[in-house]
């Protein structure tokens, strides 16, 4: 067969054919100070692995010392802390969660002092709190009362400013939220305190292992009333429009994997940050499928978070920031 020569000017694998260019003409990149590091942490001792999520779990205050201890060796600076609350201590109103020498509000001061430029992110929502289950107050005939539930967050976000938060996560999607807490917190003097905002989260099959982690599940029901509804994407530029008026510093889409659209779109229409969440199902499906030998866990890994920071996210959080920066740092 006589070989045929393509006249072509625009040749593409010019720019593939050495390490070299291809690091140069790179277009995405990330590095541990892009990532989050989720951490759940209990008031006891030791530490309770997660049977869904191999390679986390349920870290004493200790233990979550020692962790963060790893993660910013490898210039991971960013956490967020999501507490598992003694039953005991739960009621239909979450007034734990305002609680100001509860769990949480004492882990902030201890990692304070020992990393004073350490950004700590904290979840506001009463699901860990509620001895129902879920992010808000849930009235006698099952609806989630959003009024009444976003005072109390507006409680529980004081208490976490006052103990030394940088960043305040509402994760319950109540309307109006937003705005309360940024009124709240400048009104107390917490102008610097920064916004978070859950703006797109999914009423998603994927969180199961997060509700392992934190026996926070709901007792009835389900929360399709307040999380958004996996078939739509235009509603998110809706709740976008809405927490950047509100005072938002920042935009979070959850889960991240299967909602890169979303990412995008949201990148697309608005000039604020855009945070996107790898969940507890998206790790276990990795980790899973690393454990049993049939993925390079490395290199999927590497891949699904550069495919979300391409989708337009300025932050990740992942349980693999740690491991991600190790290796980086050539310590794996």
């Amino acid at each position: 067969m006589t070989q045929r020569r393509l006249f072509l000017r625009e040749r593409p694998r010019r720019n593939r054919k050495s390490a070299a260019i291809r690091d140069a003409v790179r277009e995405t990149a990330f590095g541990p100070e892009h990532l989050v590091l989720p951490l759940f942490v209990h008031d006891g001792d030791g530490e309770i692995p997660i049977g869904s999520m191999p390679g986390c779990s349920r870290c004493s205050v200790a233990g979550l010392l020692a962790e963060v201890e790893r993660a910013h060796g490898v210039g991971v600076r960013m956490v967020a802390l999501f507490p598992a609350i003694d039953d005991a201590l739960k009621d239909p109103t979450g007034t734990e969660s305002y609680n100001d020498d509860g769990l949480v509000p004492r882990v902030i001061e201890q990692l304070k002092n020992r990393w004073p430029e350490l950004m700590i992110i904290t979840d506001v929502a009463l699901d860990p709190y509620s001895s129902d289950g879920h992010d808000g107050i849930v009235a006698p005939d099952g609806r989630i009362l959003n009024d009444e539930t976003v005072e109390v967050l507006c409680r529980q976000a004081l208490c976490q400013a006052r103990a030394g938060a940088d960043v305040i996560a509402p994760s319950d999607m109540m309307d109006g939220r937003v705005g309360a807490i940024r009124e709240a917190l400048d009104d107390e003097g917490f102008s610097e305190v920064s916004i978070l905002a859950y703006t797109a989260k999914y009423a998603s099959a994927f969180y199961g292992p997060f509700r392992e982690a934190l026996d926070s599940a709901p007792k009835s029901g389900d929360k399709k009333t307040y999380q958004m509804d996996p078939a739509n994407a235009r509603e998110a530029i809706r709740e976008a429009a809405l927490d950047e008026a509100e005072g938002a510093d920042m935009l979070m889409v959850k889960p991240a994997g299967p909602y890169l659209d979303v990412v995008r779109l949201l990148r697309e229409h608005s000039t604020l940050p855009i945070a996107a969440y790898q969940v507890s199902g998206e790790y276990a499906m990795l980790k899973a499928a690393a454990l049993r030998g049939w993925l390079d866990e490395r290199r999927v890994v590497t891949e699904s978070l550069l495919g979300i920071r391409r989708a337009g996210a300025d932050v990740v959080l992942t349980y693999y920031a740690r491991q991600v920066g190790e290796w980086l740092a050539g310590e794996a």
